[in-house]
């Protein structure tokens, strides 16, 4: 059975392709009898030519991608375009690095173990970019006599 017209016309009248275009197996005799774009409406509305929705791009793939990446995999050296700074600016290193020596001199300070003149010296040279890190800050306290107890 030939229904290429039928399937022309529905999608003429449907106003899509006719890959969308489905002819209900059901109801051959019916659609092979439609000529006219009128009887082919008319089909369409009983439902024996059905016109079938448009499929979108998944997101299955990226979905599962994405939580990959949110626990830390596929953010390797070939993944990555420009420079370090781009990625962690200079800005943000230096805060969480200044951020972090203040709160261990304020902390020393508080509990007595660092005085006050010896914390205002070392907050200037914190603030100056003296120490590399966290590390370099306590040891130099250590070899310096800063602390007075044994916690560091």
């Amino acid at each position: 059975m030939k229904l290429k017209l039928q399937k022309k016309l529905a999608a003429d009248v449907a106003g899509v392709g006719k890959g969308r275009v489905k002819l209900g197996s059901e109801s051959l005799d019916d659609i092979k009898s439609a000529i006219t774009k009128a009887d082919i409406r008319d089909l369409i509305r009983e439902g024996a030519i059905t016109i079938s929705a448009l499929t979108g791009t998944s997101r299955h793939r990226a979905r599962k991608r994405q939580i990959k990446r949110s626990k830390g995999r596929q953010r390797g050296m070939g993944r990555r375009k420009g420079k370090v700074g781009a990625r962690t600016p200079k800005k943000r290193t230096w805060m969480n690095k200044i951020r972090l020596q203040r709160s261990i001199l304020k902390r020393l300070r508080d509990n007595k173990t660092l005085e006050t003149a010896t914390y205002r010296k070392l907050y200037l040279r914190a603030k100056g970019g003296f120490f590399r890190s966290r590390k370099h800050l306590l040891l130099y306290m250590d070899q310096q006599g800063y602390l007075k107890g044994a916690q560091k």
